[in-house]
Formats: C-alpha cells, sequence, structure tokens
C-alpha cells in the first residue's frame, strides 16, 4: 500500500477534497472547500449495561503521577442563543439551574473518594458550556467550592470559566475570583456594536470595553476573549477595527476563529431570507486570516497554537495546550466529554436522563468509547498540527508503515502548505489556513497505510443525513422537553441506553451535532 497508488486510483472530485489541487494562490484555492475533523480510526461504542462497571473499574485504579490531567466541567445553559452558534441546549430557568447544580455537586463528590481521580492531581480544570458565567453567584459559588474540595488542583493549576461580557458584573467576578478561577474566557466575537447585535450578541462596544477593563482592574486572573472573523458584514475594515480594539483592550489573550456557517442553522436562515447580509466566503475568509496573521505577528503577539495568540505570560491556555495530548480528562455535566485511559467518554446532553442517573448513583454516559490502540498517534497528529507542524519521523518511528505520509507531505510542499525543515515540516501561511484539511487527510492516510482502508469522509460529519441519525435526534428532542417525574426518568434512561445500542461512533457524532443545532 502505497499513497501514490491510492491518490491514483480516487475520482477527481475525491483527488481535490483530500489531496487538493495546484493552484497559484494555495492560501485562497489549496482545497475546494473547507472540511471537519472526524478521524476514521474509530472505536468501539461498548453497551450500556456494560459501561458502568467498566468505569468503576477505571476509577478504582491509581493514577500515573507523572502525566498531567484535566477535567471539564459543562454548564448548558444560555440566556440566549447567538445565531451562528453550535453548542446551545437549554434556556436559563432559575429552578433548572438548581436542580442541575445539585446534581452536578453530586457527580463530582461521587468521583472525589476514587483512586484515579482522588490519588493522581487536576493541572487544568475548563468550566464550558453554554454559558458558565450565566450561572448565579450563589450557584457559582457552589460549584467552584466543589471543584476545589473534591479535585485534587495542582499547585500551579489553571481554572477557567468560560462566558459572556453581559455577566461581568462585581457580584459575580469577585464571587468567581474569590472561588479561585483565575482565567476567564469571554465570547466578544466582535467589537462593532452593529454586527455583535445582528448575531445575538447583547452589549454594544463600549460596554463591551467597560466590561473588560472592570475585570482586568482586578488584576487576579488572565482574561481571554474570542473573535470571529467572516460575521455577515465584517469586512476587512471592520475585521482590523476588531484587532484594534483587542490590542488596546489589554487582554491577556485571543482566539481568532473563523466563521462556520452550518447548513440549517439560524445564522444560515437568516442570511437566506436577506435578513442579513451573506457571511464572507472561503477566499475572503483566508484574507482575513492572512490579515489577523500578520498583525499579531507585527505586534508582538505570542502564537500558542493556529488559533490562540497571547500578549502575557499569565495567559498559558494550559486545558487547550493539554486537551489534544494523551492526558486524562474527567468529565462533568450535562454535554461534557473526556477520555482517560483509553476509553473516550460522551455524557447525556437532555437534562432529564443525565440527572435521573445521577440520581441513582451512576456516572451519566450518553456513550462510553474504548478508543482504538493508535488512538494516541491520532491524537498526536492533531495535536502537533493545531500547533502547527508535524514530525513525520517520530510517526515512522512508532509505526513503520506510516514512513509513507512523506509522500504526502512533499506533494504538499510543492503546493505550498508545508516546508520542510530537516526537522519537522511546518504549514506556511496556506497550510495554517487550511489546517483542517491537512488534519483530516493526515488521519485518512495514516488509516489507508495502516489498515488499507479508504477513509475518505466526503461530508462534513459522516452519516449526519442518515435517516437513523434523524429519527433519534427527534426522539432525544423529544424527551428533552419532557418534565415527567421519576418513572418517566427511568423509562427515559432505558430508552437512551437502548438508542446508543444502534448507533456507531461516527453516527454518534452526528448525532452530537444535531442536537446542538
Amino acid at each position: 500500500m502505497n499513497l501514490e497508488t491510492y491518490y491514483q486510483s480516487l475520482s477527481v472530485e475525491e483527488r481535490a477534497l483530500q489531496f487538493g489541487v495546484e493552484t497559484a494562490d494555495p492560501l485562497t484555492g489549496a482545497f475546494p472547500r473547507k472540511r471537519v475533523v472526524h478521524a476514521g480510526l474509530q472505536g468501539q461504542v461498548l453497551p450500556a449495561d456494560q459501561a458502568q462497571d467498566i468505569w468503576q473499574r477505571l476509577m478504582a485504579q491509581r493514577p500515573d503521577r507523572t502525566r498531567l490531567q484535566t477535567a471539564y466541567i459543562h454548564i448548558p445553559f444560555c440566556k440566549t442563543k447567538c445565531l451562528y452558534c453550535g453548542f446551545f441546549q437549554n434556556g436559563t430557568n432559575q429552578d433548572e439551574e438548581d436542580h442541575y447544580i445539585d446534581c452536578l455537586v453530586q457527580e463530582l463528590e461521587m468521583a472525589a473518594d476514587q483512586p484515579r481521580l482522588r490519588d493522581g492531581l487536576i493541572h487544568a480544570v475548563f468550566i464550558g458550556g453554554g454559558t458558565p458565567t450565566s450561572l448565579s453567584a450563589a450557584n457559582a459559588r457552589r460549584l467552584l467550592q466543589t471543584i476545589r474540595r473534591c479535585l485534587p488542583l495542582a499547585n500551579d493549576y489553571e481554572l477557567t470559566l468560560e462566558g459572556r461580557i453581559h455577566d461581568l458584573v462585581p457580584e459575580k467576578m469577585e464571587t468567581w475570583l474569590r472561588c479561585g478561577v483565575n482565567r476567564v474566557s469571554l465570547g466578544v466575537q466582535s467589537f462593532h456594536t452593529q454586527i455583535r447585535r445582528q448575531v445575538g450578541r447583547l452589549d454594544d462596544q463600549d460596554t463591551v470595553l467597560k466590561n473588560l477593563a472592570a475585570l482586568k482592574a482586578y488584576e487576579q486572573c488572565a482574561v481571554v476573549i474570542d473573535l470571529i472573523y467572516g460575521l455577515p458584514g465584517q469586512t476587512e475594515r471592520v475585521w482590523k477595527e476588531d484587532l484594534d480594539a483587542l490590542v488596546a483592550s489589554g487582554v491577556d489573550g485571543a482566539d481568532l476563529y473563523q466563521l462556520n456557517v452550518f447548513e440549517d442553522s439560524d445564522l444560515s436562515r437568516a442570511i437566506e431570507s436577506g435578513r442579513l447580509p451573506p457571511a464572507a466566503t472561503t477566499e475572503e475568509e483566508a484574507h482575513l486570516f492572512a490579515l489577523a496573521r500578520d498583525y499579531m505577528d507585527r505586534h508582538a503577539w505570542k502564537r500558542l497554537n493556529i488559533c490562540h495568540w497571547s500578549c502575557s505570560n499569565r495567559e498559558r491556555s494550559l486545558y487547550n495546550c493539554l486537551a489534544r495530548s494523551h492526558s486524562a480528562m474527567f468529565p462533568f455535566g450535562s454535554g461534557a466529554g473526556g477520555h482517560i485511559d483509553g476509553y473516550s467518554t460522551m455524557l447525556h446532553r437532555s437534562l432529564l436522563p443525565y440527572e435521573a442517573m445521577i440520581e441513582h448513583g451512576q456516572k451519566p454516559f450518553m456513550a462510553l468509547i474504548k478508543q482504538n490502540d493508535l488512538q494516541n498517534l491520532v491524537d498526536t497528529v492533531q495535536q502537533q498540527l493545531e500547533q502547527g507542524y508535524l514530525n513525520l519521523d517520530g510517526l515512522a518511528a512508532a509505526r513503520p508503515e506510516l514512513a509513507g505520509l512523506r509522500w504526502l507531505y512533499q506533494l504538499w510542499e510543492k503546493r505550498g502548505l508545508v516546508q520542510d525543515t530537516g526537522v519537522l515540516c511546518k504549514l506556511t501561511a496556506a497550510g495554517e489556513f487550511w489546517q483542517v484539511n491537512v488534519t483530516q487527510t493526515t488521519l485518512e492516510c495514516m488509516q489507508y497505510l495502516l489498515t488499507g482502508k479508504n477513509g475518505l469522509a466526503m461530508e462534513g460529519i459522516a452519516a449526519q443525513d442518515s435517516q437513523k441519525v434523524r429519527d433519534i435526534v427527534a426522539r432525544m428532542k423529544a424527551m428533552k422537553k419532557h418534565s415527567g417525574g421519576m418513572t418517566d426518568k427511568i423509562r427515559a434512561m432505558q430508552l437512551m441506553a437502548e438508542t446508543m445500542k444502534q448507533l456507531r461512533p461516527d453516527e454518534i457524532q452526528a448525532v452530537m451535532k444535531h442536537m446542538m443545532d
């Protein structure tokens, strides 16, 4: 098996999507379209009746204290749904929030005395969502105190709270900082008032800058913001103004993300109906990416990965750096994902089965997946390419068959996507913009070299349009709206367990995507 023979066997369309095309401008035209990473080396979904026993065995083991570990905690509530968002789960409701925090505290307490967690160290905790800052000050205090009581935090831990500018009020900020938060990540997306509000953000530019300054004034945490390029109406001039405002704001770091307009999303419908101007094309986004890359470099911001930048020593982005490594990630909360000792986890996104399982003293799995034996190599590739390079010699040393990737990277070097330094293959500016495509193709070619199987995924998310996936999503969303008593909760748990038996890992990914819509 070699990649050149495989390349020649593909149709023109398949070859272009997977390997790219020759072009005078690889920044804008190296591939026909952007892709989504979903590695072909799938694991095995374990039966629900085995998952609890396997998890208990994992948590009874002693940890390897030489390995860094993380925890992810999910808060599935938002006050509003932004048009571009793919992560909305539940609107804010105080009674539901109070009960959810009761369950989340119980989930953390159930794990606290298990050796796998208790006897190790947690170096980074990320509280994501949803909108974690939407929690009341009282509930935030309860959760943060439980984290510090139940998780063995390392002395130099990073504890990130994710949220929105609108929640930066003194009572909440002082609660977060008193209870151990030392990094706050905020979704600004754009400083431009009209562009913010047309996609569902609440505050104007002056309020954004004032609230950021108020949080910075405490001088007790790293302040990091997200900006998106390619939003409707966001010209190069507006994007440059966003970058000017970013630098002037004094924050410690920033993520610069490309806008993705998903089919059938609220944003897509708003554009199609004419309520919003078109979003940027891929070619236009390429120019916005290049503008930002050059801008940040000229202002001496440090690159931490393809999307993330830092301007102070306070911002380490430790959780994000560890997330793609082989580090254990303990999941807590409805919708949380994680991976521990060769197993990946997805916890129920629907509150009903999540809360019912917690009340029965069980880990609330939507699925527990035994990872493929090659998952560490997949993680290595994704982590390195997110850092802008790939060590081909290291991969070949781990598995000699992967020396065949050299042909692929030589092809991409000729096409302006990578540069071979003699030690590593580094992504060029064009390769950085197309990093997701580069990653997905690399993983698919690894699968071919190791198994002989063609892993080409022509769609962004595997199985996203299958009737089975649509039926299951409809069932889960209906269940999500149901508010019955304990008997109904138990029945819901049983139905969800039966549902998971029907799905392959790629179909679970598709269900997860649709449940976010």
